[in-house]
């Protein structure tokens, strides 16, 4: 079997082919919409209008991609009229409900967006043509979690005791319902499902998100407040799992069927730390205008997960992905790209393209050396795009 190591076997997938992203607006979505771009593929969108602000507004991504297709994936309507006419080598099912608080407000919309909405995105899927591969992106709250000190492996029950991890959880079942229903022919497209931890990055402005509240902070003048500084959570940047989700999509386009089913991608342990941790390094790596936060306890608040950890054994041994970046470069990337917004926002495009090359360049560098952690380029190396 050959493993893909490099972004040049990413470029070689995925050159030339057609590939619809359901919510290609938000903040992974719009980052894996750039990266494609840049390894050649032609990229379709599917989604609900951009925030304000947003990473694909400031990037220009529109600009890049066939965005054409504003719709709800609550709608078969909508859906259809994005496929109308047109043929895919592969789906990438992003669009959701990402937020666990605005579960506990809406839940029937949480349900309706992250359960159905999937359901009719699949059912679309299972009558293209040419479709080769499908790739559903749920979350590491997926698993019944029962606080353990280990990770979870894809083999774990799915579970959830709050309306957003229940609806991941009842979303991979979804998925493997039609795996095992309508892409069960070995010689026909096959069907991922993807886990991954909290990511960070730059261009995020989600709400009640650590970093993009701590970004907040230092825009409007008032500190941000933390709800629950001792949860532990795998921290990584938003280029390691869309890197382990592009690895599996590049064996669907070569038509290696053995990749189909779940996957965890998660930090190390070392990048695996509580929300107060993560916090101060943020603090310290912003310099001359840092952040303030404030502890702040809640008073009949949802109950959140005090511990979460993904086992990603399965992806290092079967696919060759391990994590690049060790946290205090995530951090430094994650920071660096909002300073350079702040400072000069017409360059963020290009800054965002540069990020993503100096990425594939430590993976490279990783890969040939066989070792971590790697001595990846000083904070001044990831501020100054070439």
């Amino acid at each position: 079997m050959a493993l893909i190591t490099s972004e040049a076997d990413l470029a070689e997938a995925f050159r030339g082919r057609k590939i619809l992203i359901t919510g290609h607006t938000g903040f992974k979505g719009g980052w894996l919409s750039l990266w494609l771009r840049r390894l050649g593929a032609s990229v379709v969108g599917l989604s609900l209008p951009p925030s304000t602000p947003s990473f694909y507004l400031a990037t220009g991504l529109g600009d890049l991609i066939d965005d054409g297709h504003e719709g709800d994936i609550r709608s078969a309507a909508d859906v259809g009229r994005a496929i109308d006419g047109q043929d895919f080598d592969l789906v990438i099912h992003m669009a959701a409900q990402a937020v666990v608080r605005a579960s506990f407000e809406s839940p029937v919309d949480t349900y309706a967006t992250n359960v159905v909405g999937t359901a009719i995105v699949l059912d679309a899927a299972r009558r293209m043509k040419s479709l080769k591969g499908v790739i559903v992106v749920t979350s590491d709250k997926c698993y019944e979690n029962r606080e353990w000190v280990w990770g979870y492996r894809e083999n774990d029950p799915m579970g959830g005791r709050d309306p957003y991890s229940s609806s991941k959880g009842c979303a991979e079942l979804v998925a493997a319902a039609y795996r095992s229903s309508f892409f069960n022919d070995p010689n026909g497209p096959q069907l991922v499902s993807v886990r991954a931890g909290n990511v960070i990055g730059g261009g995020d402005w989600g709400a009640d998100r650590l970093v993009p509240d701590l970004v907040r902070s230092v825009e409007g003048g008032s500190p941000a407040r933390l709800r629950n500084p001792a949860s532990i959570r795998p921290w990584q940047h938003v280029f390691e799992p869309l890197r382990g989700y592009m690895m599996l999509a590049a064996h669907l386009l070569h038509g290696r069927t053995r990749f189909a089913g779940g996957w965890n991608f998660g930090p190390d342990q070392e990048a695996t730390v509580n929300v107060g941790t993560l916090a101060d390094m943020v603090v310290g790596q912003w310099g001359d205008a840092p952040p303030k936060y404030i502890v702040e306890p809640q008073v009949n608040a949802p109950v959140e997960s005090t511990i979460l950890r993904l086992d990603s054994t399965k992806a290092r041994t079967e696919l060759g992905w391990k994590p690049v970046l060790r946290l205090r470069d995530t951090v430094a990337m994650t920071v660096a790209w909002y300073r350079r917004y702040r400072e000069d926002p017409r360059t963020i495009r290009s800054f965002s393209e540069h990020q993503i090359e100096q990425y594939a360049a430590a993976w490279k560098q990783e890969v040939e050396h066989e070792a971590r952690p790697l001595p990846l380029r000083d904070i001044g190396d990831w501020k100054d795009a070439s």
